[in-house]
């Protein structure tokens, strides 16, 4: 099973997605990248991944076009820009899914009030992919 995960920067909603499908059945072949990648993955992504036992500090950011002529069972944008602006894929896909969160890499404030919203975020996003995987994946391997 192939699966692509999408976002604007591939710096942290992709790549904490990314981080719980592979922690979920490492037997997955996970990618994510972005639209307009940026340079690392937001340390803050790793250090709330972290808490949850996973390590996605070795993780860099790809972007998109490197899988543009590639099959992927699942290519799932996590960002409307994302959605918005990811080019056609050439490679055969067999769903396209769109489960968008909000970019904590933009939130305010204190050292606490900034890693709350990475962790809601990142709780949200283990919520969807864990259904995912139980609701449509896991079947089919």
């Amino acid at each position: 099973m192939k699966i692509l995960i999408l976002c604007t920067g591939n710096s942290c909603r992709s790549q904490m997605a990314h981080g719980f499908m592979k922690d979920i059945d490492d037997r997955l072949e996970v990618y994510s990248a972005g639209v307009s990648p940026g340079y690392r993955v937001a340390p803050e992504a790793v250090e709330v991944m972290s808490e949850k036992g996973i390590d996605i500090s070795r993780h860099v950011p790809h972007d998109v076009r490197e899988y543009l002529n590639e099959p992927f069972d699942y290519v799932i944008t996590v960002c409307d820009h994302a959605k918005e602006t990811c080019p056609f894929f050439s490679g055969e896909v067999m769903h396209r899914l769109h489960y968008p969160f909000p970019d904590p890499y933009h939130a305010h404030g204190g050292y606490s009030e900034v890693m709350k919203v990475y962790r809601d975020v990142r709780d949200a996003i283990e919520k969807k992919f864990t259904e995912l995987y139980n609701d449509q994946i896991k079947a089919k391997l």
